[in-house]
């Protein structure tokens, strides 16, 4: 019989993980996922269960809408819910029951057909917060907001984000890996400085890889405080190689807040798209 397969919403407080990706001895979001599952669905040790995820979080990186799937065999769902509770909900339940609270599993649902957690995604939007006025800085939110010494101009950083948007090859803001493409389409990349004081970037695109929205946000502070000139983050893009004058952003300023997805009867065509390697 086919696998079933479920797609799993998440948030998780990265602050204490080792990034998603499930690593040897070290203490990962993947690594605890699986591990809850294992337990609540009742697998037996030679049964895989592997986890997918919409995107691969660094180390100390946080996330508010992660989408992951896993693929199990039929009929243990119902089995581990018992009589009188309702599959999913009571999956989530279980789970969360055995996560630790720094990761928490919100909803839990079959995928529909063609659904991929990775290759179905049109984008994924993140938000980098950060604050540049020590009198705002809050002690209980500074594992997720960046403390910054000095006055950035947002007006500024605004300017210098309209050079990087489109398709674009962002190979000046990535970390190499094999075989793997730099191309990306950047959809949105936005600054604000909300009521509160707080500074706060959105940066969309269709994918990212990896450092690269970090290395994004790290170039453009360099232009928020006058160290660079706002035509310098679009001078480093079209080098197309990394430049040691962009500092990489701290990763507890980061959330990935959402993964948006094509209408159901999309979701096998855009994963087939997306596979497809752009050069």
């Amino acid at each position: 019989m086919q696998p079933l397969r479920l797609r799993l919403d998440l948030a998780y407080d990265g602050s204490a993980f080792h990034g998603w990706a499930a690593q040897p001895a070290l203490r990962t979001v993947q690594g605890e996922l699986e591990a809850a599952l294992r337990t609540v669905l009742r697998l037996p040790p030679e049964q895989p269960v592997s986890t997918v995820c919409a995107g691969r979080t660094d180390t100390g990186v946080h996330a508010r809408g992660q989408v992951a799937h896993v693929d199990v065999p039929p009929g243990v769902v119902e089995e581990a819910a018992g009589r009188f509770d309702s599959a999913h909900d009571a999956l989530v339940r279980r789970l969360n029951g055995v996560l630790d609270t720094d990761v928490r599993v919100r909803r839990v649902v079959a995928a529909p057909v063609g659904f991929d957690a990775r290759f179905s995604a049109r984008w994924r939007r993140y938000v980098y917060r950060i604050v540049d006025d020590p009198g705002l800085v809050d002690p209980l939110t500074r594992g997720h907001v960046l403390e910054w010494p000095r006055a950035l101009d947002v007006e500024a950083m605004t300017e210098a984000s309209r050079a990087l948007l489109g398709e674009r090859d962002f190979a000046s803001f990535c970390k190499r890996r094999e075989g793997a493409t730099t191309v990306r389409t950047l959809l949105a990349l936005s600054w604000a400085r909300l009521p509160s004081g707080e500074i706060k970037a959105t940066v969309r695109a269709d994918a990212f890889c990896h450092s690269m929205v970090r290395s994004l946000v790290g170039c453009l502070i360099a232009v928020g405080e006058g160290r660079q000139p706002v035509s310098w983050p679009g001078e480093v893009l079209a080098a197309s190689r990394r430049s040691p004058s962009v500092v990489v952003a701290a990763a507890h300023g980061l959330t990935l807040e959402e993964v948006g997805y094509p209408p159901d009867d999309e979701l096998a065509a855009q994963a087939e798209l997306t596979r497809r390697r752009r050069d």
